[in-house]
């Protein structure tokens, strides 16, 4: 909203400067901290008053793991509704509500009420089994179709990006891009297809930030780096001189969802403040679910979906030593993890939780790296 100060430029020059996205991202993201800070306090002291404590594993499940994080049981979760907060907040203050952003916030806010349904039935029922994994599902197949709704449908017409231009409807939606690729890899795809891409891509980024948030710290911090990188990409798909250096697609109005991506890390890193280790509180499915679907939306509307795979290496190490651990396991009757997600094999391993958190961090900003060089290296 306060984009549209610069409209006062006239009987107060510096007000000009609210039409650079670049100095609205950065007040986006400062904005997003400071909510991060005030709020941050208060919402822990209510999440321990409401007895929302996060549920673990039984004992006889994961076996050492439950000593190494016994101190853990204390510990409020639901702690991704600060993140909401700050993202929700600094986002309606500095972007300019095109139908991207738009998009963005409502498959954001979508996949925070469903992760809250489940942390909220964990601790109802005080176990670690939250909601059945079909509803997940339908919830996310739910949340695509209202995205395409949106970008494709009559208000996506209404809702214009730079110039006037109609974003919603445009053929430039369609085409996919591959890293290391210099040509669009698909240029047009019927509305299956996409339904499709969006599914796997929505419902992979969700469940993978999920299966990473095991440790203090650990999620949100190689989150900060995924959006910085987003936000990059971003900025460079609404830039058309970006765009055209880079050979990247260029989509009109775009460079808005680099003020999202800002809040998403401001307020990233104010979580970090109080998710650091020894935690004070976990962001649970609430946070992990719904910062998967913003990212993994971003991604999409980008066009850069496929190169989630490296900028988010972290996620796709997790979730494979997931699916690396279950097809073994049932195919061969042996694990090749002494635990899965990857993380909770160092854990066991003897590495102490803020080693495996720091390395994993360096391993997220060198794949963040990556993810960035492949806009010249193609």
């Amino acid at each position: 909203m306060l984009s549209y100060l610069q409209s006062g430029e006239e009987w107060f020059g510096p007000l000009r400067l609210f039409q650079f996205i670049s100095v609205r991202a950065i007040l986006a993201g400062i904005t997003a901290m400071f909510i991060g800070f005030a709020l941050g306090p208060r919402l822990i002291r209510g999440l321990q008053s409401f007895g929302a404590r996060q549920a673990f594993r039984d004992k006889e499940e994961v076996g050492e793991l439950a000593e190494l994080h016994e101190a853990k049981a204390k510990t409020p979760t639901m702690g991704g509704l600060l993140i909401f907060a700050c993202v929700l907040f600094s986002t309606l203050l500095w972007a300019e509500p095109n139908i991207y952003v738009v998009t963005a916030m409502v498959v954001y806010a979508m996949l925070t009420v469903l992760g809250f349904a489940d942390d909220y039935l964990k601790i109802a029922r005080k176990n670690s089994k939250g909601l059945a994994g079909r509803y997940k599902l339908i919830g996310q197949a739910a949340t695509v179709g209202i995205a395409l709704f949106l970008l494709f449908g009559p208000l996506g017409e209404t809702l214009t990006g730079v110039q006037g231009k109609a974003v919603g409807s445009s053929s430039e939606m369609l085409e996919l891009w591959a890293p290391f690729y210099k040509d669009v890899l698909l240029d047009e795809m019927n509305l299956f297809l996409v339904f499709i891409l969006f599914l796997l891509t929505l419902c992979g980024s969700s469940n993978a930030i999920n299966l990473t948030d095991g440790l203090d710290g650990l999620a949100i911090g190689c989150t900060v780096t995924v959006a910085l990188t987003y936000g990059i990409m971003a900025y460079a798909s609404g830039n058309f001189l970006i765009a055209e250096y880079l050979r990247v697609s260029w989509v009109p109005g775009t460079g808005e969802l680099t003020v999202v991506c800002a809040a998403l890390l401001g307020g990233s890193l104010a979580f970090l403040w109080f998710n650091c280790h020894p935690a004070e509180v976990f962001m649970g499915d609430t946070g992990s679910l719904a910062i998967g679907g913003l990212v993994g939306i971003i991604a999409l509307m980008v066009h850069q979906p496929l190169t989630l795979i490296i900028v988010g290496g972290i996620f796709v190490m997790e979730a494979g030593s997931v699916i690396l651990q279950v097809f073994f396991f049932k195919t061969r009757g042996r694990r090749i993890f002494r635990m899965s997600p990857i993380h909770h094999h160092f854990e066991l391993k003897g590495w102490k939780e803020t080693k495996v958190v720091i390395r994993f961090w360096i391993m997220s900003l060198v794949f963040a790296i990556l993810g960035l060089a492949t806009l010249k290296l193609r």
